[in-house]
């Protein structure tokens, strides 16, 4: 409940009050680390990306992500000028303008609360300080709040091993290909409430990017009192239940492949039914989108952005394919019926949902709003990724973080995986036939 998040930001020690004004009355979460005194940062983040807000990689298997960083008063961490050069490749390789977080929609199941975390709820102003311990090998960055919000120690860089990037047999007896990834981690901590909210980027060697946001922190005491089947029973016997709610997670990301405003192209697959006891036929079809679109998962349906002038070195343009995670559409509200929104760029239009800047008469406060014919030539995209929270007796105490994401897969950004080992560089295509 929203008096609940208020409490216990205060039981923390969080300065609530101080920024109440700029956050439509909100209460800002801070915590007792990001309190603390820590070095001085930067003023601002620079716009040709200084030192203090570069974030540099070189990867096993010899891929290297760069990208800068800065940080806004309500979608917290914001990534630009994000690039990908792997082993082999001259130059960097333009991926991402910006990526950050659209909105995080939370309405309860009693219809009681729902909440925009991001733009009603001081999301960004609630930066958690990070230990060293929570940021193993890596190096934890300075954020300089907005509207003098104070210097926390917020954002963790570091990698991970995320297991096997690939494994082969070799023609040679007991010879086996095989590698192990590695990823660049970024991520911060946002407090709301009793809510922890993880943002998390991978930046993995083989090009893939994995943008996810997970959620920690504590279950709300005030919310163990849905005991009318719209709850779960917490604790003992059956006298207190936690309201059932879902998170709405939005992300905001404008493609930029090779430096120019990238294209969106949906590809739908259809079977056909056997005839004459044959096998069924699968046939996939290509549309291009040129109008803006509210789209819809569906099976054999996938979309990717579409480089307007890069190659690869088969002289196949290069993509980034957008593969959503597991996810629970809410179907309460208009922004939220779809799984993702393709608009073209307006610089007011920043938040999915509760969109804090006035985009005009008629425009609209949602994403689902801005979506009305118009044709795309910087196309935006959102991405929407639900979760229906039914609470459950592990969930206390702390409460175990739940994941929801998506990847952006590459789809001929090279000629060949980029971590091919060299002995297997002469294998592309049907490289059997001679040609």
């Amino acid at each position: 409940m929203h008096v609940n998040r208020v409490s216990r930001a205060r039981r923390r020690g969080a300065a609530a009050l101080a920024a109440s004004a700029l956050l439509g009355g909100a209460a800002v979460a801070t915590g007792p680390a990001a309190n603390a005194a820590t070095p001085e940062a930067p003023a601002a983040a620079a716009a040709d990306c200084s030192d203090a807000y570069k974030i540099e990689q070189t990867l096993s298997g010899g891929t290297t992500w760069r990208m800068c960083w800065s940080y806004e008063r309500e979608a917290g961490l914001v990534l630009n000028k994000v690039s990908y050069q792997p082993k082999g490749e001259n130059a960097p390789i333009k991926v991402l303008t910006t990526g950050k977080l659209g909105q995080i929609h939370v309405p309860y199941d009693d219809g009681q609360n729902e909440y925009d975390d991001l733009t009603s709820f001081g999301f960004g102003m609630g930066l958690q300080g990070l230990k060293a311990a929570e940021c193993p090998g890596g190096t934890i960055k300075t954020v300089k709040l907005p509207d003098g919000g104070g210097n926390v120690k917020g954002l963790c860089t570091t990698t991970r091993a995320r297991g096997h990037a690939y494994r082969m047999a070799g023609d040679a007896a007991g010879q086996v290909w095989q590698a192990q990834g590695k990823d660049l981690l970024v991520y911060t901590v946002n407090q709301v409430g009793w809510y922890e909210y993880m943002t998390e980027w991978r930046f993995s060697d083989d090009g893939t990017v994995n943008a996810n946001v997970g959620a920690t922190g504590s279950l709300s005491y005030g919310d163990y009192d849905a005991g009318d089947g719209r709850g779960w029973p917490i604790g003992k016997g059956a006298k207190d239940y936690a309201t059932s709610h879902s998170h709405n997670v939005f992300w905001r990301l404008n493609f930029g492949l090779d430096g120019k405003p990238s294209k969106v192209e949906q590809y739908d697959s259809k079977l056909t039914a056997p005839s004459g006891g044959g096998t069924p036929k699968i046939k996939t079809t290509r549309t291009k989108v040129t109008k803006e679109l509210a789209g819809d998962v569906k099976t054999y349906r996938w979309w990717r952005m579409v480089s307007a002038t890069g190659k690869n070195k088969d002289n196949h343009a290069r993509s980034y394919e957008i593969v959503p995670g597991p996810s629970t559409k809410y179907p309460g509200r208009g922004y939220t019926k779809h799984d993702v929104y393709f608009t073209e760029y307006n610089k007011c239009e920043q938040f999915a949902s509760n969109n804090l800047r006035s985009c005009g008469a008629g425009a609209g406060k949602s994403v689902d709003k801005w979506v009305n014919g118009q044709t795309l030539t910087r196309p935006v995209t959102w991405v929407n990724i639900g979760f229906h929270h039914i609470a459950r007796d592990e969930d206390q105490q702390p409460m175990p973080v739940h994941w929801q994401g998506f990847q952006m897969v590459p789809r001929d950004v090279t000629a060949m995986n980029p971590l091919t080992p060299d002995a297997l560089k002469n294998q592309n295509g049907n490289y059997m036939s001679g040609r």
